[in-house]
């Protein structure tokens, strides 16, 4: 089957829509649990082929959320904070984990209420992503959040550290460009906003 989608310039585009190649999952065992953050299974697999693979790991993860948060004088709720892994401290959107019997619009609104004091404005789902298809079950939830506005102060758990910061979009933008963020599952949606964002600006030009 074929879909039509309408490109930037409102021309017809078409793509095909895959099929679901599904391999058949012959033995699943669970060898690693980290409490609610992470747990590591094994399993041996069968491809369409026919062709066996005995160990195939998947990393077992509770899904994310992230939020492009603009305030109602259309500055960006960012933050910065330290990341141990890469050993570095960049910018980055509000991100989190959502909680077991949240929905994932529950907890972008927490969180961004939680780690910046910003509530309220008109929200929507902005893009759905995978982390890392080949060996995450996860799924990574970003909302754009529209007129939101400072109504209390940060309430950081223990091990956070973090720092906002409200900035102009045209910052945002350069440090996109210059690679000042490096957050996979946050550039990218950032990217898609901008897009757009340039997109509805054009057509309003012409």
């Amino acid at each position: 089957m074929h879909v039509l989608k309408k490109s930037s310039n409102f021309a017809l585009v078409m793509y095909k829509k895959l099929k679901n190649r599904a391999w058949r999952v012959l033995k699943s065992e669970n060898i690693l649990r980290l409490g609610p953050w992470l747990s590591v299974r094994q399993e041996c697999v069968e491809l369409p082929s026919g062709k066996q693979i005995p160990t195939w790991f998947v990393l077992e993860f509770p899904d994310w959320i992230n939020v492009i948060a603009i305030t109602k004088d259309g500055k960006m709720v960012m933050e910065d904070q330290y990341r141990h892994a890469l050993g570095e401290t960049h910018y980055e959107l509000v991100a989190g984990v959502i909680d077991p019997g949240e929905t994932p619009l529950e907890a972008a609104k927490r969180e961004l209420s939680e780690e910046t004091g910003y509530e309220g404005g008109e929200w929507e789902l902005f893009m759905t992503l995978s982390p890392n298809p080949t060996n995450h079950n996860n799924l990574s939830y970003t909302f754009l959040a529209r007129g939101v506005e400072k109504v209390r102060e940060q309430h950081q758990e223990p091990t956070e550290d973090i720092h906002v910061d409200i900035m102009e979009q045209e910052q945002v933008l350069e440090m996109l460009k210059d690679g000042e963020i490096i957050q996979a599952l946050h550039a990218a949606p950032l990217w898609k906003y901008f897009y757009l964002h340039s997109t509805l600006e054009d057509s309003q030009v012409r």
